[in-house]
């Protein structure tokens, strides 16, 4: 094991260099490359963009923010950046953020994550 930390490219430069290598990075680093290096199957499922927003690749996981409820309207522009954060513009098909390698959730999924990020409920106490 050799951690890299968050450079993706050390990572994609070891893999290059030594066969049997396994590296874990974002799926946009292995799209952009595919000419060098190629996507692990996990039992059985290859990393694809379907795959991982369906969340059948196992090793693929969504992306959380979490907000203290006590800050909106006391930190200034938190709600509206929530707002934007879970916008169509952004991160629905075709939006900015999956320009920068964001995979969009399955429609229904998107139109629940924009709700809950209106409504913000209190989450549940970590089962123990």
């Amino acid at each position: 094991w050799i951690d890299a930390g968050e450079n993706d490219n050390a990572i994609v430069g070891t893999l290059t260099k030594t066969p049997g290598a396994l590296g874990v990075f974002g799926f946009s680093f292995l799209e952009e490359n595919a000419n060098v290096i190629k996507g692990a199957a996990v039992n059985g499922v290859k990393p694809t963009p379907q795959a991982i927003a369906n969340g059948s690749y196992p090793l693929s996981r969504s992306l959380y923010i979490y907000v203290k409820k006590g800050q909106v309207g006391v930190t200034p522009g938190l709600k509206e950046y929530l707002a934007e954060f879970v916008s169509d513009a952004a991160t629905g098909r075709g939006g900015y953020l999956q320009g920068r390698g964001l995979i969009p959730l399955p429609p229904a999924q998107h139109e629940a994550n924009k709700a809950t990020a209106s409504k913000l409920p209190n989450m549940a106490p970590p089962k123990s």
